[in-house]
């Protein structure tokens, strides 16, 4: 008869043993034919192909491309990814394969800034997507609602004007990069908030300050989105988790004293409409048998990314450059009135 001591040492190793066998045929079963893959590079446990990526990804992509063709299989932690890396390959794909591939992956801070995916940039592709972009066209975005805000773009224009003007009477320099993220953020902030808030006007510095601590968070490096089973408890560890939260929490409190601003400022005014005024009136007039229940969290998800994703991104880089470019044609080829008449007409479209 067996030791009652040895019975309990050798039955769950029996039970590992058995379970550790079962698991690798169903893998292997599970394992999809290596012949339908694309090429992919030796890997390692747990990281994958990260380790290949470096500090300049793009840089890696086009040196392996060249080894392993335009399309190609990385394993960036568990999770498998298909890089292509040619004009004919990307125009295949977004033609024949257009729905399989249109949704964004679901990451770690992209998910928690737009309060699980509801808002329109991030939500995966489906009937909630249809039904949100559907709002967006006939109440957000109609020619009738564009066009009313074009006192607004001719105010804040008008406003860069007369700064310029006068920093050029007083000889001090003037930073266009800064006006012109000025210009876009006061148009853009205007046009979803409207320009009154209660007990004082919005504050720019900390408007901003708030967005790019935000975009700073999306764009940090999670382990959980490249090892889901435990790569949130790196996260934790080396403070990712924290700081997010901390910059969502910062973010969130300022668009919901937006929202409130604005729902005390309706009740005792009848003013135009601003974009949060639309979301809120379809707020109070939604039910649950609704397709897409509009709430405070969807109406936040909504005019977040906008500042956060889209125009600080383009304000500090791209339209900076822009307007440098202009610039730089006025200096070199004379006729300022000429030149910025041009550019009036064709980018801006105003007569």
């Amino acid at each position: 008869m067996m030791p009652t001591n040895d019975f309990f040492i050798w039955v769950p190793l029996l039970f590992l043993c058995s379970s550790l066998f079962l698991l690798k045929i169903i893998r292997k079963q599970a394992k999809p034919n290596n012949r339908l893959l694309p090429p992919t590079p030796p890997k390692l446990p747990l990281l994958g192909h990260l380790h290949l990526l470096g500090s300049h990804p793009h840089r890696s992509f086009t040196k392996l491309s060249k080894k392993y063709g335009p399309v190609m299989l990385l394993q960036l932690g568990s999770v498998p990814t298909i890089v292509i890396s040619s004009a004919a390959a990307a125009k295949e794909l977004f033609k024949f394969h257009d729905l399989a591939s249109c949704s964004r992956p679901r990451l770690t801070g992209s998910g928690r800034f737009s309060y699980n995916f509801l808002d329109l940039n991030l939500s995966p592709y489906g009937e909630r997507w249809r039904e949100l972009r559907k709002i967006c066209m006939l109440h957000l975005f109609t020619a009738r609602r564009v066009q009313s805000f074009r006192e607004i773009r001719e105010e804040e224009v008008g406003r860069l004007l007369n700064s310029i003007s006068q920093s050029s009477s007083s000889s001090s320099p003037i930073d266009l990069s800064e006006k012109s993220y000025s210009l876009t953020a006061n148009i853009t902030t205007r046009v979803a908030f409207g320009s009154i808030f209660s007990g004082a006007k919005l504050d720019d510095e900390h408007f901003q300050h708030v967005i790019r601590r935000a975009v700073a968070a999306i764009g940090s490096f999670s382990m959980a989105d490249f090892i889901p089973t435990f790569g949130w408890i790196i996260d934790r560890l080396n403070g990712v988790h924290e700081r997010l939260e901390k910059s969502f929490a910062e973010m969130d409190a300022f668009f919901q004293h937006v929202v409130d601003d604005r729902i005390n400022f309706k009740e005792s005014s009848k003013n135009e409409e601003n974009i949060v005024d639309v979301l809120l009136r379809m707020e109070r007039e939604s039910s649950e048998s609704d397709a897409l229940k509009v709430t405070q969290d969807c109406i936040k998800a909504l005019i977040m990314p906008p500042h956060m994703e889209l125009d600080v991104a383009a304000s500090s880089n791209v339209v900076p450059s822009q307007v440098g470019l202009e610039v730089g044609t006025v200096v070199v080829y004379g006729d300022p009135i000429a030149a910025v008449t041009e550019w009036v007409a064709e980018d801006i479209g105003l007569q």
